[in-house]
C-alpha cells in the first residue's frame, strides 16, 4: 500500500507532539497543586487562563527538545516508516522528552524552597555541591511520591505514544512523494523557527522568561505560566551582565553613591563575627515580628529573641539573592545576584574589595567556618577569591561522629569548635560562620527530638535547634577574653518554607533578619529599626564600625551612621526581573523597561500603579533603579570591584 502524501506519518508526528503538550499541562497542574499556598490565583478559570498563556512557553521548550526528532520524522526519505527507523525515533523521543520533563517534577518540590523556576543558576549551584550522591539519595527517599507520579506519567505517555503508529508503505510515485515531502519539510522548519521565537514578527526578540509576566496580575504567577525546561534552556547562554547607558556618571555618583567613605574612630579595633544562618527567615523570629500582628504567631527563636532585646535589629530587611552562595557575595562584598548569579559567572574571578580585604589591610586575622565538606556550596572557592586566610570545614573539624549524614557537622558541636578556634587566633579577627542544620531534610540530633518539637513547618524544629546551638555558643563566648570587644552580626542567607500568609507575599519571600550585637556599649548597637535594609548594607556597616576611613566601593549603606545621608534601598530578583524598593514605592524592572510600580506596603504586588500618573518620586525611583543596575554591571564587567 502506498502513502504518497505521507499523511499517516504526519498524523503520527502531530499526535506525538500533542502528547507532549498534554503531559506538560499535567505537570503544570501538579506544580500548582503542590504549591497552591504560594500563589494568589482566583479560581479554576484564572488558573486555566495561566495555562493557556503557558502554551507559548511549552511550544518553545518542546520545539527545542524535539527539534531533532521532528526533523528526522519528516526528512524526505523512503526509510522513515521502517521498523528500525521508527524504533530509533522512539528512543530519541523518550530520552529527550523524559529528561526534560523530569525537571518540571524537580520544581514541584524545589520551588517551595527557591520560589523561582529552576534555571542555569540552579545547575551552577548544584555543580558546586560536593555531596551530590547523598543529596540525591535523600531527596529520592523524602519525596518518593513525586518520583512515583513522574514514573506513572512517563509510563502513560509511552503507552499512548504507541497507540498511533506509522505503517510501513512502499513509495510508488516518487515525484509526488519527494516533492510534497520537501514542501512539508520547509514549511515545518519555518513553523519551528516561529515557535521557538514565540511569533513571526521581525521586530520581536525570541520569547524569554520576562514575557511570562505580561500575562499575569501578580508577578509570581509567571512561574505557573513558565515551565522548567524553558527556564533552563533560555538561561543556558544568557547573562544579565549587559552594559547599558541610561544615565551619566555624575547622576550615579550623586544618587547611587557607589564609592563611600566614613570617618568613625573607635577607641579600639573590634573583632567581627558574622553569623549567616541557613534558611533562617524573618518569619521564624519572634523579635522580628512584634509589630506585624500575625494571628496565632509563634516564635521558634527564644534565644535570638532575648539577644534582640540588647541588640540593634532591623525588622524590615531583605536578602539580595535567592541562594546561599548569593548571600555570601551580598553580605561580605555587597554584591547582589540577579538573573545571573555573580558567584557563578566568570566575572567572580577578579580582585574584589570586601569586608575581608579591608579587614586584611587593617591587620585582621580572617577565617571562614562551614561544617560541610570543604568546597561545598562553592564557599571555599569564593572565600579564596575574597582572601580569607583560613577555611574551616568538616575536614578541619575532623570528627565524623558529629556528621548529620547529609550535609555536614551538626550546628551545636560545630559552633563550639568555632568558639574554640577563635580563641586561638590573634586579635582583631574577622570570623564568618555559615550554619548548616536548618536545611532540608530538616533533621535534628536524636537527643533533641523530644525537646524541640517544632511547629507546622518541617524547618521549625531545626530553627529551635540552631537557636539553642547559638545560645550554647554565646554561653561559651562570654567566657572568652575576645567576647567583650566583638561585634556580632546575625542574618540569614535566604528564606525557606512559609506558613503565615504574610510571608508568602512576593516581596516577603526575601524577608530576612539583621541583628547587630556587642557586649561593649560603646558601639551603641541597641534598638529596633524599621527602615529598609538588606544584606548588602552589612559590609559598609562593618567598614564604618571598625574605623576604616578610606574610600571604598559599596552599593549598600552604613546602617549606623546618619552622615552623609544615604537613601535606604533594597534590590533583588526572583530570577527573571529586578525588584527595587526605595522610599514609598516598589519597582519591577525587566531589564528594558519598568513593568510595575507598587506602594511600598503592597508586598503582594497586587495593585500596579505603572499605568497611572507618575509623580516626581516615582520618576526618580525608576531612574535610580536603572542607574543602580548600570553601575553594578559596569563595575562587574569592567573589573572595577576593587577601586
Amino acid at each position: 500500500m502506498s502513502d504518497k502524501f505521507r499523511s499517516t506519518e504526519y498524523k503520527a508526528l502531530a499526535y506525538r507532539i500533542l502528547l507532549a503538550y498534554v503531559f506538560y499541562f499535567i505537570s503544570r497542574v501538579l506544580f500548582f497543586a503542590f504549591n497552591t499556598h504560594l500563589f494568589a490565583v482566583d479560581g479554576i478559570w484564572a488558573f486555566l487562563t495561566l495555562c493557556y498563556h503557558g502554551l507559548a512557553f511549552d511550544t518553545t521548550a518542546l520545539l527545542y527538545i524535539n527539534s531533532l526528532f521532528i526533523v528526522l520524522s519528516i526528512l524526505p526519505l523512503t526509510v522513515n516508516t521502517r521498523a528500525g527507523y521508527q524504533k530509533g525515533l522512539a528512543i530519541l523521543y523518550f530520552v529527550t522528552n523524559f529528561l526534560a520533563y523530569a525537571t518540571n517534577f524537580v520544581d514541584i518540590i524545589y520551588y517551595r524552597f527557591s520560589q523561582v523556576r529552576s534555571t542555569k543558576a540552579t545547575l551552577d549551584v548544584l555543580a558546586d555541591e560536593s555531596n551530590k550522591k547523598a543529596l540525591f539519595a535523600h531527596f529520592s527517599w523524602a519525596y518518593w511520591y513525586v518520583i512515583v507520579i513522574f514514573i506513572v506519567c512517563c509510563v502513560c505517555w509511552a503507552w499512548l505514544y504507541y497507540r498511533v503508529k506509522g505503517k510501513q508503505a512502499a513509495v510508488k510515485n516518487k515525484k509526488i512523494y519527494f516533492g510534497l515531502s520537501v514542501v512539508v519539510f520547509v514549511a515545518v522548519i519555518a513553523l519551528m523557527i516561529g515557535g521557538v521565537r514565540g511569533d513571526f514578527k521581525h521586530s520581536t526578540r525570541p520569547i524569554n522568561m520576562v514575557d511570562a509576566y505580561k500575562h499575569v496580575a501578580i508577578p509570581n504567577q509567571g512561574d505557573i505560566v513558565l515551565n522548567t525546561p524553558f527556564a533552563i534552556i533560555r538561561t543556558i547562554t544568557s547573562s544579565s551582565f549587559k552594559l547599558e547607558h541610561w544615565t551619566d556618571e555624575n547622576y550615579i555618583n550623586t544618587n547611587i553613591k557607589p564609592i563611600k567613605q566614613y570617618n568613625s574612630h573607635p577607641a579600639t579595633r573590634p573583632n567581627v563575627m558574622i553569623i549567616i544562618l541557613e534558611s533562617m527567615a524573618r518569619e521564624y523570629w519572634g523579635s522580628m515580628n512584634r509589630g506585624v500582628n500575625i494571628p496565632g504567631f509563634k516564635s521558634y527563636t527564644p534565644f535570638l529573641d532575648s539577644l534582640s532585646d540588647n541588640s540593634l535589629i532591623f525588622t524590615n530587611a531583605y536578602a539580595n539573592g535567592r541562594q546561599s552562595i548569593h548571600a555570601m557575595s551580598s553580605i561580605l562584598a555587597g554584591i547582589p545576584s540577579f538573573q545571573t548569579a555573580f558567584t557563578s559567572s566568570p566575572y567572580a574571578k577578579q580582585k574584589i574589595q570586601s569586608i575581608v580585604s579591608i579587614c586584611d589591610s587593617m591587620g585582621y586575622q580572617t577565617s571562614f567556618f562551614h561544617g560541610a565538606a570543604d568546597g561545598s556550596m562553592g564557599f571555599q572557592g569564593f572565600g579564596n577569591i575574597l582572601g580569607y586566610q583560613h577555611y574551616y570545614g568538616r575536614t578541619e573539624y575532623n570528627n565524623d561522629a558529629d556528621f548529620d549524614g547529609i550535609w555536614g557537622i551538626w550546628d551545636e558541636p560545630f559552633f563550639q569548635f568555632v568558639g574554640r578556634t577563635l580563641g586561638t587566633q590573634k586579635q582583631p579577627f574577622l570570623g564568618t560562620l555559615f550554619t548548616l542544620s536548618s536545611h532540608d531534610p530538616f533533621q535534628i540530633p536524636s537527643k533533641y527530638k523530644t525537646r524541640f518539637k517544632g511547629g507546622p513547618l518541617a524547618i521549625d524544629k531545626c530553627v529551635q535547634y540552631t537557636d539553642n546551638s547559638l545560645r550554647e555558643f554565646f554561653n561559651y563566648a562570654k567566657t572568652q577574653p575576645w567576647y567583650g570587644n566583638t561585634i556580632f552580626v546575625i542574618t540569614a542567607d535566604h528564606t525557606s518554607q512559609t506558613y503565615y500568609p504574610e510571608y508568602s507575599k512576593e516581596i516577603n519571600r526575601f524577608a530576612v533578619p539583621i541583628l547587630l550585637y556587642s557586649a561593649n556599649p560603646a558601639y551603641g548597637l541597641k534598638g529596633v529599626r524599621t527602615d529598609l535594609a538588606s544584606q548588602m548594607d552589612i559590609y559598609p556597616t562593618l567598614v564604618d564600625l571598625i574605623g576604616y576611613n578610606k574610600p571604598f566601593r559599596s552599593w549598600g549603606r552604613s546602617l549606623i551612621t546618619n552622615s552623609p545621608v544615604e537613601t535606604p534601598r533594597v534590590i533583588n530578583s526572583p530570577g527573571n526581573i529586578y525588584q527595587f524598593m526605595q522610599d514609598n514605592y516598589i519597582y519591577l524592572f525587566d531589564g528594558k523597561k519598568i513593568i510595575g510600580i507598587y506602594a511600598i506596603s503592597d508586598k503582594s504586588l497586587k495593585h500596579n500603579l505603572e499605568g497611572e500618573m507618575l509623580n516626581a518620586e516615582m520618576s526618580k525611583g525608576m531612574l535610580d533603579c536603572k542607574a543602580f543596575i548600570q553601575d553594578y554591571t559596569d563595575r562587574i564587567v569592567n573589573k572595577k570591584l576593587n577601586p
